[in-house]
């Protein structure tokens, strides 16, 4: 009997409980007229299979998923989607088998899903079959380091042309194909682009927000626009232009985002006689008007948002959601009588904005206090919300609530007659400005997606499920075909009817495995699947996005366990992301500590005099190794320094006599320090 035979007879009944199991074929890259060895991974479903992994245990350079051309070749079959693990056995020639040490860890008797159709036991594949190929059994989550560059040397125009020609090639393949753990700056662009988040714009540091992303941002604007309506907020809008004499009429404000302001110069041929300014924020384009609209403490508060845009032109290397030179957000600007009223509204909106990351988003944030340094310019403080990325270990601004004080307002005269009638007849309001941009959405990606494609928490995805019939063959009937899409459909509308925002893929040009891979691709929270087995015995199978874990449901309980599922995806991904920023926020007393702790990608809580020469010496001080050599600075994102993140308002305590973690002054807080974008 041939192998292919011996598998073939290994084929089981499989159930509920089956574990997935995937079968990848690798082509590596070789010389020209070299013969390339195949290498085939075998691995659980879930287990991510990183090309540097694969080179490193393989002894191959650059291997790429295969293409039709070598199933073609080397298997006799006709194209990657009829390929089975049967098929090794008529290989013609050599081929290297890598196997998921995971998947090898399983019980012989743990059942394995190979395809729609086919279930073995791990031992039967394992060791009835898969060992006669000489596996090699691989640890598939080591890290591997990734070896320095060459120097790079001139290229002809004929070698630019090639590598032209072959990354418009790679451009259209459909998965990711950039580790996350390798290169996590080339995995977040194709993420966004093959995810179908964004599209590249021909202005630099400017990009089209496709339906997707526009979404999320839809999502948080109803959210939020409820909470502030709730203070008594008022959405307004305010011209996009200012001139520069208004500009520069607040000193310190302007000279904070001078490196940053975009200007028109001409109309049309002409100059224009004054420069006009395009908004990089709003106080000095609203405040006159506040000027004019109050008149008496009975027009205070004045409570204004805006959901508009701003641009900022400083930067040289834009990141595409987290520094743009166009981005969408909303400003808030208020005025108010007292000084309390208006910090009182500064820490409501922190709140908000904590609740946009955390229940929204499902992204841990710590709530502090800038310091003197980091503060909004022209403010009398800012108050914040800082992320973590763990795949850098740096610290990201989520969103900033600031209160202005009387800055503005005496800038400004936004004041009124004292009501109280004492020896201070003026009164000049108090006043606070807060901003949430679409930098959320980065951060939201950066943190939950991975190398299968977006991961998108559902309270916000555009899509919250997809239905997809399975197990419909060349054999299935026709009858039986549209019974399955019959069904699929009926639970489509009745969870439409259910508030779950939800779309069916009945396209049977495309198998199921393909569909599996584009919508993981596109971060679809949960996908649902609905084949004969489950029509029989009334019920769908539910696949989470996040971690493939698969949940049966009843019919029966359709509309009350679907949203159960997406809830209890949505807590999971909040509770995972908070483990690994709990795990990596950590306290330092000295200073010896410090470097060692940053480089092992950890935010640090240390104590702090609160002097900002201080501040600037631990920047410095902690862009250095110990033996002086200076970082390589990352020209994608700031100094590898470590700077001032916040003031968390949660303190640990300070010991009796507590230094600051680099001077000899005594210690009045704990201060967040990290790297950061």
């Amino acid at each position: 009997m041939s192998l292919e035979e011996t598998f073939g007879k290994l084929a089981i009944d499989g159930g509920d409980g089956a574990i997935a199991v995937k079968s990848l074929v690798f082509k590596p890259k070789t010389p020209k007229g070299q013969t390339p060895v195949p290498v085939v991974v075998v691995a659980l479903q879930t287990t991510g299979t990183p090309s540097g992994v694969i080179a490193s245990v393989s002894g191959t350079k650059d291997p790429r998923l295969a293409r039709d051309e070598l199933f073609q070749s080397h298997f006799k079959i006709g194209n990657a989607k009829e390929f089975h693990l049967g098929h090794l056995a008529q290989a013609e020639g050599e081929f290297k088998l890598l196997l998921d040490d995971k998947l090898v860890a399983l019980e012989d008797d743990a059942i394995l899903q190979l395809n729609e159709e086919k279930f073995v036991s791990k031992g039967g594949l394992v060791k009835d079959y898969l060992k006669s190929f000489d596996p090699v059994e691989v640890d598939f989550s080591q890290v591997i380091e990734a070896k320095p560059k060459e120097a790079a040397k001139p290229k002809s125009k004929s070698k630019e042309k090639d590598a032209s020609a072959a990354a418009l090639e790679d451009a259209k393949l459909i998965g990711i194909t950039v580790d996350k753990a390798l290169d996590f700056s080339g995995w977040y662009q194709q993420i966004l682009t093959k995810g179908e988040m964004l599209d590249y714009y021909d202005v630099s540091g400017c990009y089209i927000l496709r339906p997707a992303s526009y979404a999320i941002w839809e999502q948080i604007q109803r959210w939020f626009d409820d909470k502030i309506k709730g203070l008594g907020v008022q959405n307004a809008y305010f011209p996009m232009f200012v001139s520069s004499r208004v500009l520069e009429k607040e000193k310190d404000h302007i000279e904070g985002f001078a490196p940053e302001v975009a200007w028109v110069t001409k109309a049309g041929s002409s100059e224009l006689d004054e420069p006009i300014a395009i908004r990089p924020t709003s106080e000095t384009v609203m405040y006159p008007y506040y000027a004019k609209w109050v008149q008496s403490y009975r027009d205070l508060p004045i409570k204004l948002n805006q959901w508009n845009s701003v641009v900022r032109w400083e930067f040289k290397h834009p990141q595409p959601f987290l520094r743009t030179r166009e981005f969408l957000w909303q400003e808030g600007h208020t005025a108010h009588l007292t000084k309390e009223e208006a910090e009182e509204e500064v820490m409501q909106i922190l709140d908000f904005y904590a609740g946009v990351y955390e229940e929204l988003l499902a992204v841990p944030v710590v709530k502090g206090r800038k310091t003197e340094k980091e503060k909004f310019a022209g403010g009398d403080f800012t108050t914040t919300c800082e992320g973590y990325i763990p795949q850098t270990g740096r610290g990201i601004q989520g969103a900033t609530s600031h209160h202005l004080g009387q800055n503005f307002s005496k800038m400004f005269n936004i004041s009124v007659e004292n009501p109280l009638g004492s020896e201070h007849p003026k009164i000049y309001a108090y006043q606070n400005s807060w901003g949430l941009s679409t930098r959320v959405i980065g951060v939201m990606v950066m943190i939950h997606s991975d190398n299968k494609g977006l991961v998108i928490p559902p309270r916000v995805s555009q899509f919250q499920s997809v239905i997809v019939p399975v197990g419909i063959t060349a054999k299935t009937s026709d009858e039986q075909r549209a019974k399955i899409h019959e069904s699929a459909k009926d639970v489509e509308s009745r969870l439409r009817k259910a508030g779950i925002r939800v779309f069916g893929d009945y396209n049977d040009n495309y198998t199921p495995g393909w569909k599996f891979a584009q919508y993981e691709l596109k971060g679809i929270p949960l996908r649902i699947e609905m084949g004969p087995k489950d029509l029989e015995k009334q019920q769908v199978t539910c696949v989470r996005r996040n971690d493939g874990k698969k949940v049966v449901v009843s019919l029966d309980e359709l509309e009350k366990r679907i949203p159960e599922v997406l809830e209890e995806l949505q807590q999971d991904l909040f509770n995972r992301a908070k483990e690994l920023f709990d795990s990596h926020r950590v306290i330092v007393d000295e200073w010896k500590g410090f470097v060692p702790a940053l480089n092992k990608k950890n935010v640090i809580l240390a104590p702090w005099c609160g002097v900002e020469e201080c501040e600037e010496d631990i920047k410095a001080s902690s862009a250095k190794k110990d033996d002086g050599e200076e970082f390589e600075v990352d020209d994608k994102s700031p100094s590898m320094g470590a700077k001032s993140l916040c003031i968390p308002f949660q303190q640990p305590p300070l010991k009796s006599g507590q230094k600051c973690v680099k001077c000899d002054r005594e210690a009045k807080q704990y201060c967040m320090f990290g790297r950061s974008y």
